[in-house]
This record gives structure tokens, C-alpha cells and sequence, in this order.
């Protein structure tokens, strides 16, 4: 959804390159990308990157032979990829830059070069959402290297090995975000959104962990929605998904609304 990656053969061997696709080079700073595979080099989580350019994003790794992405509604792969991140933010790895959920939601709107959203409730729905932010932070116990992107598509397995491909937006936060992630973009209903939080946290979540997990479901629809609507803008559309991040930053915010009534 980001760019473009070939895949090409050379003595036997498979590689993937990756180019930069439309837009690109305003959504990601590479040298962070950079950092966060430094970070990550002593962690057997990410792939290995054989070429990366700081300056233009192009990327070039070996192709991980018999391997596939998570399958989201397969839950035996969906606990092993839910270990694998667990072991990820246990690590507590470092690195110099932040992934501020609600500012990038504001600087992806601020790209749109029409300036104003398709949604004609938008100013309601970003107004709601951002009264989330107290909530969040005030439930926030550390932040940590976060993949940010942690979605199926970015797990892959081979046998019993998992691999985190694609760390470009990675960055300091709280680990929480990345099971909503996961979730919003697997566009897994409610019972589904518990069940990977009941894996994540071995039948054990705090409530009020849980309640901020629904929060960052409403706060992480807006911020992909505002980015599909970017793209969009430059011509790109991601139907389906775009309208679906849109109705869970409505959707969970309301849940929260529930159960936060006048914190709000």
C-alpha cells in the first residue's frame, strides 16, 4: 500500500526490491527507517535489510523462501505472531524518534491537497476522537520500540520461525497500539478484537487496558483513514478498507463514549 516491491532471481537466489510509491516520500523519514533496523539487529524478529538508502527509501532483502503472511482469521497463527510481538516489547529496544499517534493524524490531513475530507461528518468524528487522547495517555505505562505497521500481512512464518517485515513507521510508543493495529486492519469486528486481546494478554487484561485498546481502535481508523485519503487525493483508492478505518474511529469512539461517559 506504500510501495512498490519486485521480486527478481540472480545465481538461484530470490531478492525483493522495494521503490517508494506515490506520496511516499512525505509519510516515511527514512533515516528513522534506518535507525529502527539498527535498533532491531540483535532481535531474530525483522528482516535483514541487504541494501537500504536513507535518502530515497529504496530497499533490497533476500526473498524468505516457504513462507506466508498470517492468515487474521487463522487464531493458532494469529497466537504465534501475537508471542512474537509480545517478545518485541519486552525487549524494551530504543530508538531517538517518536510515533505521535495524534499528531500524525493531524499531519496526514494536512497533506490533502484538496484540504478538506470526503466525509461530511469528518470535523465531529476527528473532535470526538481526539478527546480520546487523556484517556490513552493517562493509561500509558511506557513506551517502547512499536512496530506501529503490525499487521498480518507484515508477519510472515516459516515453520516455527516469524519474521516482522517492514518497519518504515516504526518508532517509540506504547505497545498497545500495535494489537489495534493489528486489529483494524484484519477489520476484525468486536468479539474478534477481544479474542486477540485475550491472546496478546494470556486471559489477563486489565480493563482499563482493554477500554484504552478500544480507544486506540477509534484514534488508529482516523489516522488511516486520513492517510488513504491522501492517497486518494493523488489518485490511489482503497475502497473498502478506507471506508472501513473511517467507521472505527466512529464506532469505538461511541464504545468509549459508553464507557467513559462525562471523562469525556
Amino acid at each position: 500500500m506504500t510501495n512498490r516491491s519486485f521480486i527478481f532471481t540472480t545465481k538461484g537466489s530470490r531478492y525483493i526490491m522495494r521503490i517508494p510509491g506515490e506520496g511516499t516520500d512525505n509519510l516515511i523519514n527514512r533515516n528513522n527507517e534506518c535507525r529502527n533496523y539498527l535498533a532491531l539487529k540483535e532481535m531474530a524478529v525483522a528482516d535483514e535489510p541487504l541494501y537500504i538508502d536513507s535518502s530515497n527509501g529504496y530497499k533490497l532483502t533476500r526473498f524468505i523462501e516457504e513462507s506466508h503472511p498470517c492468515d487474521a482469521h487463522n487464531f493458532s497463527e494469529v497466537s504465534l505472531c501475537m508471542n512474537k510481538l509480545r517478545s518485541l516489547h519486552e525487549a524494551n529496544l530504543y530508538v531517538d524518534h517518536e510515533f505521535s499517534l495524534f499528531d500524525q493524524i493531524e499531519f496526514y490531513e494536512s497533506l490533502w491537497p484538496n484540504k478538506t475530507s470526503a466525509y461530511s461528518d469528518y470535523e465531529t468524528t476527528k473532535k470526538n476522537v481526539m478527546k480520546l487522547r487523556k484517556y490513552i495517555e493517562l493509561n500509558t505505562e511506557k513506551k517502547t520500540l512499536c512496530h506501529i505497521d503490525a499487521i498480518p500481512d507484515n508477519f510472515l512464518l516459516k515453520g516455527n520461525d516469524i519474521f516482522m517485515i517492514d518497519w518504515e513507521y516504526s518508532g517509540m510508543q506504547d505497545p498497545h497500539i500495535d494489537i489495534a493495529m493489528f486489529c483494524i486492519y484484519s477489520m476484525y469486528d468486536q468479539n474478534e478484537i477481544d479474542k486477540l486481546i485475550d491472546i496478546y494478554f494470556k486471559n489477563n487484561c486489565p480493563e482499563n487496558i482493554r477500554l484504552k485498546i478500544y480507544c486506540y481502535v477509534s484514534a488508529c481508523g482516523l489516522l488511516w483513514s486520513n492517510w488513504c485519503e491522501y492517497k486518494y487525493q493523488l489518485g490511489i483508492d482503497f475502497g473498502e478498507y478506507s471506508l472501513r478505518q473511517y467507521r472505527y474511529a466512529k464506532e469505538y469512539y461511541r464504545l468509549a463514549e459508553k464507557e467513559l461517559g462525562e471523562f469525556l
